[in-house]
């Protein structure tokens, strides 16, 4: 029975019998899922490499101390490359998904055709993770830098297009509708109305992104998409677990400076 508050304090309330039974159903078909996914997972999962993984952690953890401290000299160039892809990456992101964040939002979208295959662009681009992007792209244009860069690019557009243009959605319109009142065309309307509006929208989710772009660059290389990522693999390939321990510190270090720079960023503008 839940507990309802009234005015003359806590009460008891019995629920009726259908809702009662539609919750009790609703735990029941949670249950047969859940059920159903344990028994799948099961049947593919070897138990022995699960028991046996506490021991087989502690080996590898043991075998990556003490970090490779020489080996730092040969990541100056990938952790630059990362930051180049995360950084090109989300201005080719921003410069498709502004046009796209104003064909998508509802007040600024000249027909409802252009808003619907706007709003696809978003959701397809949001849709595909950005390995999935690299690994496809490295096929196309072939490995390295550039695949993490369109990977990095294609992947950003549908999350900034998608904050933009709910941005642009809740403008203030009096705004809009006193340069309007003056006889301003379309596009002066959006220029002088809209755009200073969401100017600090746009600025907040381009650093914003870049932040979470620092970290997905890091591991594109995995799939052969250039930056640190490809030192990454290929230690891990080789086995040599001293310098898989030094390149993941400097992953944590970039992460924590990348994060405190965005911080930085966002206070100022926000």
């Amino acid at each position: 029975m839940p507990l309802i508050e009234t005015s003359d304090g806590p009460m008891w309330r019995r629920r009726a019998t259908k809702k009662q039974l539609l919750i009790w159903l609703g735990w029941l078909v949670g249950i047969a899922i859940a059920t159903y996914a344990w028994q799948l997972i099961s049947e593919k999962t070897i138990w022995f490499f699960v028991e046996d993984a506490p021991r087989q952690a502690a080996d590898i953890g043991t075998r990556m101390i003490p970090p490779k401290w020489s080996y730092m000299n040969e990541l100056w160039r990938p952790v630059w490359d990362t930051l180049n892809i995360a950084t090109l990456g989300t201005v080719i992101a921003l410069i498709i998904a502004i046009p796209v964040a104003f064909a998508a939002a509802k007040n600024t979208t000249p027909h409802p055709l252009v808003r619907a295959v706007a709003l696809f662009i978003i959701v397809s681009s949001r849709s595909v993770n950005s390995l999935v992007w690299g690994l496809i792209l490295v096929l196309i244009v072939g490995p390295g830098v550039l695949a993490g860069t369109i990977a990095i690019g294609l992947r950003s557009i549908g999350f900034c297009a998608k904050l933009l243009y709910e941005g642009i959605e809740e403008i203030d319109h009096t705004q809009v509708e006193a340069i309007e009142a003056t006889g301003a065309s379309r596009a002066q309307q959006m220029l002088y109305g809209i755009v200073p509006q969401v100017l600090p929208t746009f600025a907040g989710v381009g650093v914003f992104r870049w932040d979470i772009n620092i970290r997905e660059s890091t591991i594109l290389g995995l799939v052969g998409a250039g930056g640190i990522g490809l030192e990454l693999n290929g230690s891990i390939n080789t086995l040599a677990w001293t310098q898989v321990s030094m390149i993941l510190l400097v992953i944590l270090v970039t992460v924590i400076i990348s994060e405190w720079v965005s911080a930085r960023v966002r206070g100022a503008i926000i």
